[in-house]
């Protein structure tokens, strides 16, 4: 198959597309209000599918080029001797699937919305996971990712996947559909407005992927509500599916917008809630809020990555659920390399005289990620100079997507430098898997200091690697990973520069380190690949039943 499979016509088609992608978008929202109001949702649910029909019948013709090249690829690989082999690519039967042999032979299009699908993240882990759970359960379905990452084929693509996460894809059935759209979902092209720019942006790039290709179903696993009602309004018969990382807005993010709450101190936003200006925000957040609870009723299946992402999705999209009949939002916990860790790395008394006393963050170089506090915490733990510190060290890894993030990265070594620990602290930027893995299994202690963070699978992974971790007293962290096992600690919980500091003298002055270890193992064979690829296969079978309904 064409490596990218942009399709020949591309081009020309978006040198003016982009232009016509905003005016055609535009123009449907301005509609809204007075279509609704004026006509009544009947109609205007008519005239958002007339575009609809419009755009499936301008991208026929890739559509049917899209499932010719899937089947000359196939041949070709099984010419080269490759293939599906018996026991990597069987079908998933298991006793939690439902599905009639019909659905299991279904071969249609879904559609994954992912528009920073090469990130490298933990977001991105759980799309391949996705789509390999897909082609094992539906062969003959073909994997469309609507994406705007133009400086990488398909090839490359698929060999970081590889790299990074250690996933094998079948490559044939994926396609690439590369989106030109894309800096409009960006924080940097909205500097007021943000939430609500973003998600005017998410339309605007959602017409851009159908105007590529309208898909049989239609799943986001980026955390864009807004593309899925979007689509909902242009193609009522797709069935739509959301695997939502962290919700748009929450409860907790108002909240911190007063000072005198309980999360008044926390995150980006805090603290931000007083004098006129404060109160226009609280107001623009609070009708955001209704806007993006009436988005989530659109949606037939709702996945979340945690307990918290769950309470809070149930809080602000279960009140117009209900109303409408659809099924409750569950949890579907992301998939970590638990046992491919387990094979890796040993406890034993023999691993553990090789562990060094390394402080292991392994995180995204944004700045909700606050390594700021993790720098700050580090330099106040060395600066005790208790035996716990003699070798102490700081890695930190993570990918960099952009000029953004390179200068967020240039600030840490800054700031490593003005707080006197640069020669105790190391930076890796989009490391590979194996030298991820390298560390895992020589570091003694994972980290991790977001507040509300959606989930957490580098602490998954800290924990099958056997690290006693020092998070985040928040979000998933606290809730669904670092728990006691067996009654007994697996990790420590922190807020301030100060906890993370005392949490890391705990940690590396621990006597019985072993213990703890296999305790946080224990904790992690929770959160295995399997265990997802079963948890969305259920999910995924609800959309292929309504597709074929």
């Amino acid at each position: 198959m064409a490596e990218t499979c942009k399709m020949p016509d591309s081009s020309e088609i978006w040198s003016l597309g982009s232009k016509w992608t905003v005016i055609a978008v535009t123009a449907l929202v301005a509609m809204i209000p007075m279509a609704t109001f004026f006509l009544g949702p009947k109609i205007f649910f008519k005239i958002g599918s007339t575009f609809g029909y419009y755009l499936k019948k301008k991208t026929a013709g890739r559509r049917a080029q899209i499932l010719e090249l899937v089947k000359s690829d196939e041949k070709e690989l099984v010419a080269r001797g490759g293939g599906r082999s018996s026991d990597e690519w069987e079908k998933v039967n298991d006793e939690a699937t439902t599905a009639t042999k019909e659905d299991a032979d279904w071969d249609g299009i879904v559609g994954f919305f992912h528009p920073f699908c090469n990130a490298g993240g933990g977001g991105e882990r759980v799309l391949w996971a996705a789509i390999r759970a897909t082609q094992k359960r539906w062969p003959n379905c073909k994997c469309i990712v609507y994406t705007g990452d133009h400086d990488a084929d398909k090839a490359a693509i698929l060999a970081r996947v590889k790299d990074r996460f250690n996933i094998d894809l079948h490559a044939p059935t994926i396609t690439f559909l590369y989106l030109t759209t894309r800096s409009w979902v960006l924080a940097s092209s909205w500097p007021r407005f943000t939430l609500l720019g973003q998600s005017f942006g998410s339309l605007v790039l959602a017409w851009d992927a159908f105007s590529l290709l309208a898909p049989d179903i239609f799943v986001d696993t980026m955390g864009y509500a807004f593309s899925l009602a979007f689509c909902k309004l242009l193609f009522p018969e797709i069935p739509l599916g959301a695997y939502v990382h962290y919700p748009t807005i929450s409860t907790d993010m108002v909240e911190s917008l007063n000072s005198e709450s309980a999360t008044g101190s926390q995150g980006v936003n805090a603290g931000k809630g007083s004098g006129a200006t404060g109160a226009g925000k609280k107001l623009y957040w609070q009708i955001f809020a209704m806007f993006y609870s009436w988005v989530g009723a659109s949606i037939d299946v709702v996945m979340t990555n945690s307990s918290w992402t769950l309470e809070h999705i149930k809080s602000i999209w279960g009140e117009w659920r209900q109303e409408l009949g659809k099924s409750n939002p569950v949890t579907v916990y992301p998939p970590v390399a638990v046992e491919e860790l387990e094979r890796a790395i040993d406890i034993s008394a023999s691993s553990e005289n090789k562990r060094e006393k390394a402080l292991l963050y392994i995180a995204q170089f944004r700045p909700e990620k606050n390594h700021h506090l993790i720098l700050e915490s580090f330099a106040q733990f060395m600066a005790t100079e208790s035996p716990a510190t003699k070798g102490a060290k700081l890695i930190l890894i993570g990918s960099v997507r952009d000029d953004a993030d390179s200068k967020r990265v240039y600030e840490l070594r800054l700031l490593a430098n003005e707080l006197q620990i640069k020669d105790f602290v190391e930076f890796h930027l989009d490391a590979q898997w194996s030298e991820i893995l390298d560390w895992l299994s020589r570091a003694s202690v994972g980290v991790n200091g977001m507040w509300n963070e959606h989930f957490g699978i580098g602490v998954v992974e800290y924990q099958a690697a056997g690290l006693i971790s020092v998070v985040h007293n928040s979000g998933g962290p606290k809730r669904d990973i670092v728990i006691d096992i067996d009654d007994k600690p697996t990790g420590y919980h922190a807020t301030t520069a100060e906890e993370f500091a005392t949490g890391f003298e705990k940690a590396l002055a621990l006597e019985d380190k072993m213990a703890w270890r296999i305790r946080a193992r224990k904790s992690s064979q929770r959160f295995t690949d399997e265990t997802f690829a079963k948890g969305w296969i259920v999910q995924m079978e609800k959309l292929v039943k309504l597709r074929r309904s």
